[in-house]
């Protein structure tokens, strides 16, 4: 009907007035959907903003020639990576990740050391982790129709999986007696990986591992408050039924009974549980619609279940994420590579705040110059003090530590509104 009002008006035929119109219909139409919002997992989904980022800058400057990128040519990036500004001047904010220099009046960006210590032991927890991801790997084969992926949709899940981006060749090779790559249609972008022989022993799900752990039946936990009384008694409902593994050829099931939502469930259950930080985009979900036999209305399906997922629209993308991975903000089981990757938002956060702390200085020299700041000698005086005691105890990284800085510095570091 919207969109019908638009096309009788010749002016919203131009392009560059009908695609965004058409864009915000089509959003605010699928955000109708939405669930109550859980501070604690908000905050968890926009931590991860700029540390994503920097990390898809850190791995273009480690493509580059001798791990260096001339800073016009990150700034062409920018654009993909969504970021406005100059790279510049986003690289600067975070001296302890980049180390910028000019050369021949052009800059250029590489790597500090410590960042390349972290870069180093990323791959040797990726070389350590290897069988977990052959088992990470085949089990997502196993959950798929026909036993196969296609490579190229499989790309844009990788990372939530913690694959590496050579995992074609790092991993699949080794095995053959495991996965193979395929093409039947013989098509570009047509390749597979297909498994090769099924393995009992990994068509086991995190429930029903969890449930053998304790000795009781399979089942869903809830991670709801007790005051949502009509959430609970649905789940009690749902969970009274028996749980159907993900690993079950689904041909059997009737689409659109609870049979099948109760194994399309435990199927996003589980899908969650092998990602390192138990969330997906919903969107890059169902593209693997045909190979899971997921719904086609599947967001309508997992805002069904509040007490087993929590969908939020953060930042216009749809994410769903496992309400029992999480205590609070703070994921509960940690993968290695999630560790590593921690340590890169400590290195970012103590980057911040030394830019940070630098141009506070640099500003109050400005104003004081201009007379804009009549400050007293006394409270002056003290704050030389506070400032030449906090040198002496180890300089800015020791306020990092301390509870109520950390939290200030983190609201800093990922502010919607931050340029």
């Amino acid at each position: 009907m919207v969109i019908n009002i638009y096309l009788r008006n010749k002016e919203y035929w131009k392009p560059s007035v009908f695609y965004p119109l058409l864009h915000l219909h089509l959003l605010r139409s699928f955000s109708l959907w939405s669930m109550k919002k859980d501070p604690d997992l908000e905050s968890a989904l926009s931590r991860n903003r700029r540390w994503i980022v920097n990390n898809q800058i850190k791995n273009i400057i480690l493509r580059c020639p001798n791990h260096v990128a001339p800073v016009n040519f990150l700034q062409k990036k920018f654009k993909t990576l969504d970021l406005q500004g100059k790279a510049l001047n986003w690289l600067k904010k975070y001296p302890c990740c980049f180390e910028v220099y000019l050369e021949n009046d052009d800059y250029y960006c590489q790597l500090t050391k410590r960042m390349m210590f972290l870069v180093e032991e990323e791959e040797s927890v990726k070389d350590m982790q290897e069988p977990v991801f052959v088992e990470r790997l085949a089990k997502l084969l196993m959950m798929s129709s026909n036993q196969r992926l296609n490579v190229v949709k499989f790309n844009e899940l990788k990372r939530n999986f913690g694959f590496p981006d050579d995992y074609l060749i790092r991993i699949v090779p080794k095995y053959p007696d495991m996965f193979q790559i395929v093409n039947h249609s013989g098509r570009q972008g047509s390749m597979e990986i297909e498994l090769v022989s099924w393995n009992p022993d990994l068509a086991v799900s995190a429930i029903e591992m969890k449930a053998q752990k304790h000795d009781y039946e399979p089942c869903f936990s809830c991670s709801l408050p007790s005051t949502w009384v009509k959430s609970w008694e649905r789940f009690h409902e749902f969970n009274s039924t028996p749980y159907i593994s993900p690993y079950l050829d689904p041909k059997g099931l009737v689409e659109g009974s609870k049979e099948m939502e109760k194994r399309t469930i435990g199927l996003v259950h589980e899908l969650l549980s092998l990602t390192l930080w138990k969330k997906v985009s919903i969107i890059k979900l169902c593209h693997f619609r045909r190979e899971f036999c997921l719904p086609e209305k599947l967001n309508v399906l997992l805002l069904k279940h509040p007490g087993i997922f929590y969908v939020s629209n953060k930042y216009q993308i749809y994410t769903v994420l496992l309400r029992e991975g999480y205590n609070g903000s703070e994921l509960i089981d940690k993968d290695p590579l999630v560790v590593v990757k921690d340590k890169f938002g400590e290195l970012m956060q103590e980057g911040l705040h030394e830019y940070n702390q630098r141009h506070h200085l640099m500003n109050l020299e400005k104003k004081k110059k201009k007379g804009m700041i009549l400050e007293r000698p006394e409270k002056r005086k003290n704050r030389t003090t506070e400032t030449s005691e906090h040198d002496d105890q180890g300089g800015d990284l020791g306020g990092i530590f301390d509870p109520e800085e950390r939290k200030q510095f983190y609201k800093v570091l990922f502010d919607d509104g931050a340029p």
